[in-house]
């Protein structure tokens, strides 16, 4: 079995945009197999989670969810539904207007959060508020909602955090 490393992007980026092309290479080269999913033109963030939950149906490997800002939100409130083992966000959209979190499920499982304390979009306050009521691994760096600068940074956090849910046979 090899472990499924999927994304989703942010809301205005795109499916292969500089942090996930930098990420995928690195848990490609962990023999994981990545997959990003192309929400573009899908603007309601619940149907961006039905999208990654019907995409996951017929992964029978374990799953890696990794999202950004509003991808962030959307891994989070799949992760439960697909059996994820693991979740790693970046600037995750935690408490924002215009989420529906009546069926929102934090998952338990390893999940690490990364938020740049500069970030002029999401605050990171709302990184704090679900790390600590979820017992999630928060990482707070300087940088600011793209998180674009400190990619090398994130990759160390993804490779150790990767390596840590799922130990190859």
């Amino acid at each position: 079995m090899t472990l499924q490393v999927i994304f989703s992007h942010g809301q205005e980026s795109g499916p292969w945009g500089t942090k996930i092309k930098v990420m995928a290479e690195l848990a490609t080269k962990l023999g994981c197999e990545v997959k990003s999913i192309d929400y573009q033109g899908i603007i309601n963030a619940d149907d961006r989670v039905l999208k990654l939950i019907n995409i996951c149906a017929d992964i029978a490997d374990p799953i890696c969810l990794i999202g950004s800002s509003m991808g962030g939100f959307v891994a989070s409130a799949a992760a439960s539904k697909v059996g994820a083992i693991g979740l790693f966000v970046l600037a995750p959209a935690y408490y924002m207007d215009g989420f529906d979190y009546s069926s929102f499920e934090a998952p338990d499982i390893p999940t690490q959060i990364i938020h740049g304390w500069r970030d002029d979009i999401v605050p990171v306050e709302n990184s704090v508020k679900y790390a600590r009521e979820n017992l999630a691994t928060l990482h707070v760096i300087d940088g600011d909602h793209r998180l674009t600068d400190n990619i090398e940074e994130i990759n160390l956090y993804l490779e150790n955090f990767l390596n840590s849910i799922y130990i190859k046979a």
